[in-house]
């Protein structure tokens, strides 16, 4: 079955940068549509960035000019380079894929924990 599998979350001080990373296998990964979302602890989680299979990217208001999500065809790899991070993106941050074009259900990844300290 398919398999997303983050990678790159850590603790870092407010102001700094991270870059998650997540890898994806068994999927024809050109063909979808790549998002980034997150959970904060008591909160629902939410739709922070997508990159469509054309290119086209998407960012919530909270993130926008700091956030910025690419992907790598021939790696099979959707990145989410996070600068100037706050304290309020602390998260679980999870990779999602959904088949372009498509209403069908989405494919997720297990997560991967950012703490921002103040």
């Amino acid at each position: 079955q398919v398999q997303l599998v983050e990678s790159g979350g850590d603790l870092v001080q407010a102001g700094g940068s991270l870059r998650l990373s997540c890898a994806a296998s068994r999927i024809s990964f050109s063909i979808h549509d790549m998002h980034w979302y997150r959970q904060a602890p008591g909160k629902q989680r939410e739709l922070v960035a997508t990159i469509t299979s054309g290119g086209n990217t998407n960012y919530v208001d909270s993130v926008k000019g700091r956030f910025t999500i690419s992907r790598d065809n021939a790696k099979n790899t959707v990145y989410l380079q996070m600068n100037s991070l706050k304290s309020e993106d602390t998260a679980v941050y999870y990779c999602a894929a959904r088949r372009a074009f498509s209403v069908g259900s989405l494919y997720w990844g297990q997560g991967t924990q950012v703490t921002v300290s103040s």
